[in-house]
């Protein structure tokens, strides 16, 4: 599938756009903006910014903010314009004519960066069907040639077919196959995980904001070497591995693809089967960058997803990682019942990580306890 946006031969330098309507995250959803971007292999060449009550209706940052982006795309010689919000097919439209460049909403960026790093079968398609998704709703753009009449049977069109209405077409065949497709892939997960229930083996997901290091808490914890870097996304396709944990044995843990805020429903939606992993967890590592300056908020937004695709009462151990960013010592809380419920860890240099396998262990004898109880009362 082509990106969302194509990358012009002559470069791929962007200006960022967006307004504050006095959001109290404002300028943590610009840092974000330009992290995405870098991620997406953009350049940034400058910022438009602004403060609005709401958007325009036709330009959404309105006719005189227009003119001031097209200005500074012509002189730093930009040809992407990445908007920190989501527009309505129209609103994209008019910039595109007015800018004569292409323009990229949030959610088009962060389809843009899935599909450059979805690796797997199943992972290539989720992608597929959610870009399409996003797609069908911006096939109108004005050129021309959509508008021509084709003649013609089969899959040139039918008489008088316009080249958007079988562009329409073309696109409900394709979203029906990726689906049935993913349908099968689910149900072959859950032969799987039927499978280890059966085993008693616990499953463990790993689930957090995106860069907040749950890829390198899973390298450390399975001496994997699944890729890792400072960057948006950095791994997207589910990666799992059996470990053995003293206390509880055998071990299935899931690396599961990050969150963010605003995280497109079409990617909530497409990545259902991969999110699953998830939602049929004996326990959730929620993985937080305890550095980070809206952890609180991070935190948040990744429990807001988890309630999205019914993960919410599934077990989780909150794990603040990278402290040795801040100056911090391993520790833990515990809540209740006397597990480990909290503790801080750094994946990178590996303090706390027996603390984590502790807590793993204990939350699994605490599993076999219950349904110990449930058979003996069954």
């Amino acid at each position: 599938m082509k990106d969302l946006f194509e990358r012009p031969s002559g470069g791929d330098a962007a200006i960022m756009v967006s307004l504050d309507f006095g959001d109290t995250d404002y300028e943590e959803s610009l840092h974000e903006l330009r992290q995405l971007s870098i991620s997406a292999g953009l350049a940034i060449r400058g910022t438009v910014e602004g403060k609005r009550a709401t958007p325009d209706a036709k330009f959404f940052i309105g006719s005189g903010k227009a003119d001031e982006l097209s200005q500074m795309m012509h002189a730093s010689e930009a040809n992407i314009a990445v908007f920190n919000h989501d527009l309505s097919p129209s609103q994209q439209r008019n910039l595109e004519r007015l800018l004569q460049a292409r323009v990229v909403d949030r959610t088009g960026l962060i389809l843009d960066i899935f599909s450059q790093r979805a690796q797997s079968h199943e992972g290539k398609l989720q992608v597929e069907l959610a870009q399409l998704e996003h797609l069908s709703t911006r096939l109108v753009r004005g050129w021309t040639h959509l508008e021509r009449q084709k003649g013609g049977i089969g899959v040139r069109g039918g008489p008088g077919e316009s080249q958007l209405e079988l562009d329409r077409r073309m696109l409900r065949v394709r979203v029906k196959q990726l689906r049935e497709k993913l349908i099968k892939l689910k149900a072959q997960r859950g032969m799987q995980r039927r499978a280890r229930k059966r085993s008693n083996v616990m499953t463990v997901s790993l689930v957090g904001y995106t860069n907040a290091g749950k890829s390198t808490v899973f390298n450390r914890l399975t001496k994997a070497d699944i890729y890792v870097a400072d960057q948006l996304f950095a791994t997207l396709d589910t990666t799992t591995h059996k470990i053995f944990i003293e206390g509880c044995g055998a071990v299935v843990l899931s690396d599961t693809v990050g969150f963010i805020k605003h995280l497109p429903h079409a990617l909530v939606e497409a990545f259902g089967a991969t999110l699953e992993e998830s939602v049929q967890a004996d326990l959730l590592l929620h993985i937080v960058d305890t550095a980070s300056t809206n952890r609180d908020e991070q935190i948040a937004q990744v429990n807001k997803v988890l309630l999205e695709i019914g993960a919410a009462k599934v077990p989780q151990i909150l794990v603040l990682n990278q402290i040795d960013r801040m100056g911090l010592e391993p520790s833990v809380t515990r809540d209740e019942y006397g597990r480990i419920a909290t503790l801080h860890v750094s994946a990178k240099t590996g303090e706390g990580m027996d603390l984590l396998r502790q807590a793993m262990a204990e939350h699994y004898q605490y599993i076999q306890k219950q349904r110990t109880e449930e058979h003996a009362y069954l």
